[in-house]
């Protein structure tokens, strides 16, 4: 065959094909039979015109022409994706195919139908490839252009659906932009730091637990030489999670917690001692209590650490006080870090304390502390009864165990019913407040059951020998029973104060 294009030496990577020995614009085939012929076959170049236009280049299909020596026509095989090396007789060098033909197959796009046929257009089946006559191969390499056109498509994008495969069929491959991703971006598949917590990643076998509470569990562990930690006991556990009740945020700005009582001798300062004790040695913010007795209140008498410093003195630097060392200088605070501001005790002084000096008093304490308590007068109609149950969060109201202390209690209830302050009736606590020796001469439960149906809750405070001596309190020497009753108190009054939060943020 004589070529019809200028010479050039063919890219040896871009055919995948080896030049032979006689010449590199041919490639020789093997006659099988007893005689041997060889049929050159022109390798198209990239510069080829008429191939760019049938769009051939970059498609070439290496094959090898059988021809029998009793037959004149040349029988074809199509190169397979999984030959091994191919081997042509009569000093022709050994050859292996492209073996990315069969990847590239793969991705056409089967739901065009010209696509499909591709292949089929470029290379004719074994089949009809056996009865077509050596002269006419020409014409089986180079299709009609109208043929390639319409059989192929018009460009790489259009053949590959996968880069890879594009690369490997030796397309050049678009470039690719780097971007970054956003927040919620990313794959699922891929976690965030945040998800690498210490339940998750340590072994539960191996993290140290605290040393148990509880006698046997305690005694088991240190014969067991630590080895073996049965956990907390059951006091332990409900003493843990009375703490937990007890410490729970309180949302928002301070809470103001009146303590009251139509009636005196009830134990209604007692009551707001052990209250705050037992809220300031459970939490971890400020709690404190504010005597509003207008008259004379023995708050301060409660606690075992005095300041000297009166409510009075509090009202004459309010509009000094920049920071909170401008009032611990007049507070008292106990070991329980319970702070407490004592009425004025002074009998010399004509003017009793009033419902402005309870404001201002008030507004200095609720930008310094979490809890308010407030220890008001006997009775409830006095003035500064009037602001302090304006203030108020969460009432507590103090019950003695006698018929007539738990009808004063029941009308107090009344009295604040039908002066507008039905809601807060209904979140308030009772306390029926045990202030003498010995069984009480009421039946606790009939008491109990009566406010039940009227407050939130009720709590019973039993007598204690610590608190009826009068002298200061100290909150780890009362009786447990006592200490637990004073907890339960603050943990009810705690529950109060978050419903009230929730109910006002809805």
């Amino acid at each position: 065959m004589t070529p019809d294009r200028p010479d050039h030496t063919p890219d040896e990577s871009e055919h995948g094909v080896l030049s032979d020995t006689g010449s590199i614009e041919t490639a020789g085939f093997g006659i099988l039979g007893g005689s041997t012929a060889q049929v050159n076959v022109e390798l198209p170049s990239a510069s080829d015109d008429d191939l760019v236009d049938d769009d051939v280049i970059g498609h070439e299909v290496p094959f090898v022409v059988e021809i029998p020596a009793d037959t004149a026509e040349a029988e074809i095989v199509e190169t397979a994706a999984d030959a091994e090396d191919w081997t042509v007789e009569d000093g022709v060098e050994d050859w292996e195919p492209l073996e990315d033909i069969a990847d590239a197959d793969e991705v056409l796009d089967e739901t065009d139908p010209d696509v499909a046929a591709a292949p089929a257009a470029v290379v004719s089946e074994p089949q009809a490839a056996a009865s077509v006559p050596a002269e006419s191969f020409d014409d089986i390499v180079t299709p009609a252009p109208a043929a390639a056109a319409a059989a192929r498509p018009a460009a790489a994008s259009d053949v590959f659906d996968r880069p890879q495969a594009a690369e490997r069929a030796g397309y050049a491959q678009p470039d690719v932009t780097l971007t970054s991703k956003r927040l919620g971006e990313f794959e699922a598949d891929r976690e965030t730091a945040d998800l690498l917590t210490a339940d998750r990643l340590l072994d539960p076998h191996q993290v140290v637990r605290s040393e148990p509470e509880g006698y046997w569990q305690h005694l088991v562990y240190s014969i067991s030489g630590r080895r073996i930690n049965l956990g907390d006991g059951k006091r332990a556990r409900a003493r843990k999670e009375l703490d937990r009740r007890i410490a729970a945020p309180l949302s928002g700005g301070a809470r103001f917690v009146p303590v009251l009582s139509r009636k005196g001798g009830v134990g209604k300062t007692t009551v707001t001692t052990v209250l705050g004790m037992a809220l300031a040695d459970a939490r971890d913010d400020r709690v404190i209590a504010v005597d509003a007795n207008p008259d004379r209140g023995t708050l301060a008498e409660r606690i075992a650490r005095s300041s000297g410093k009166t409510v009075r003195d509090l009202v004459r630097i309010r509009g000094d006080v920049v920071g909170f060392n401008d009032l611990s200088g007049i507070v008292a605070r106990d070991e329980t870090r319970l702070d407490v501001v004592a009425s004025d005790s002074d009998p010399r002084v004509s003017e009793a304390f009033s419902d402005a000096d309870y404001r201002d008093v008030a507004g200095l304490a609720a930008h310094y502390y979490s809890i308010v308590l407030t220890d008001t007068g006997t009775g409830i109609v006095h003035s500064v009864m009037g602001a302090t149950l304006e203030l108020a969060d969460q009432l507590v109201i103090v019950a003695g165990l006698s018929v007539d202390e738990a009808r004063l209690a029941s009308e107090t209830l009344t009295w604040l019913e039908t002066n507008g302050h039905s809601a807060k009736v209904r979140n308030a606590i009772v306390v029926l407040n045990n202030a003498r020796p010995g069984n009480p001469l009421v039946q606790l439960e009939e008491l109990e059951s009566h406010f039940r149906t009227r407050v939130r809750s009720v709590v019973r405070m039993p007598y204690d020998a610590h608190i009826a001596a009068g002298s200061a309190i100290v909150f780890r020497d009362l009786q447990p029973e006592t200490r637990l009753a004073a907890r339960d108190l603050a943990a009810s009054v705690v529950e109060g104060l978050r419903t009230v939060a929730s109910a006002s943020a809805a």
